[in-house]
């Protein structure tokens, strides 16, 4: 199954949008001012009642403690934003919206606000042992760098949207991990190892599918460890030397067939000496062990012809 194959996620049942609100410096001001004016008030009212007219004083210290219980809402109305950070805003558990604006804010003091971090983040995961396409034990890590995009899915669509991540990328690491070899038998396949920047790409793909539900967007994802698993790696570190041996072989032999063509046909151009059959076949044996032996050859003069 392939990332396009993944059931599609629901449909999200909230967007983010801006909540209503503004400057917190005005609303500050004021709320200072009646934090200062309202035990003044009280004070003239109690003056006033104390001189006789009690219904003067009574209002005033009404109007007082009224201007107090304004000053105290004002202020449980502010906010502080940093940049990197978001309020969202309920009111009576309804979503109002979102604050991303930097600085002090106010809102409707009566609404709750959850404080959330829109800044770049990474996940590492643990090093998981899973089996390749072929059935290989290997093990692997990969690290995922992500950013909330939308406020209001990652609050509301899912419990907890940093576990969420956390499981979700295993859960991709794992499914790419037994999709693909970690080395390809054929030269056209996809490998773990040799096709890293492919399968980083559909990894993030695929990642970008899974977590799309908690409003969260996937800039990078890398794999930071690729090796198989213990019990298997020396077998398949000789299986490698071979493989390298091999083609090693293979690249020294078709390099020196080539020398012994162009030696050959540069005898026959500057007519150096005339070779028959057998003896092009002694040269080009004896020139096929010199260049494709693995020690130095040892010279040896022949005294008689080739025949002797």
């Amino acid at each position: 199954m392939s990332a396009t194959d993944l059931p599609a996620p629901a449909r999200p049942q909230v967007r983010e949008h801006p909540a209503g609100n503004a400057s917190g410096t005005l609303p500050l001001l004021l709320a200072l001012l009646g934090l200062l004016a309202g035990p003044a008030g009280v004070v003239l009212g109690s003056m006033a009642a104390a001189n006789g007219d009690g219904g003067v004083g009574a209002a005033v210290i009404v109007t007082a403690c009224l201007l107090m219980l304004a000053a105290v809402l004002t202020l449980c109305g502010l906010n502080s934003v940093a940049p990197g950070e978001a309020r969202v805003v309920q009111l009576f558990g309804r979503y109002r919206g979102t604050i991303r604006t930097e600085g002090l804010r106010w809102v409707n003091p009566f609404t709750s606000r959850a404080k959330i971090s829109t800044r770049v983040r990474n996940h590492e995961t643990a090093v998981l042992k899973v089996n390749d396409a072929y059935g290989n034990p290997i093990e692997l890590a990969a690290v995922v760098v992500w950013q909330v995009e939308d406020t209001a899915q990652a609050v509301f669509e899912v419990d907890d949207f940093l576990e969420f991540v956390s499981t979700q990328t295993e859960a991709a690491v794992r499914h790419i991990a037994i999709e693909y070899p970690y080395d390809a038998h054929e030269e056209a396949g996809l490998s773990l190892r040799g096709n890293a920047e492919e399968i980083t790409e559909k990894l993030a793909a695929e990642l970008h599918d899974r977590v799309a539900a908690a409003g969260v967007r996937i800039i990078e994802s890398r794999f930071t460890h690729l090796a198989y698993a213990p019990e298997i790696a020396s077998a398949m570190l000789q299986r490698q030397q071979a493989s390298a041996v091999v083609a090693a072989r293979q690249q020294i032999v078709e390099g020196a067939v080539g020398m012994v063509e162009q030696a050959l046909a540069r005898i026959s151009e500057q007519g150096v000496v005339e070779l028959d059959e057998e003896r092009k076949a002694a040269m080009v044996s004896n020139l096929m062990v010199v260049l494709c032996g693995d020690r130095a050859p040892q010279p040896i003069i022949n005294a008689g012809t080739l025949y002797q």
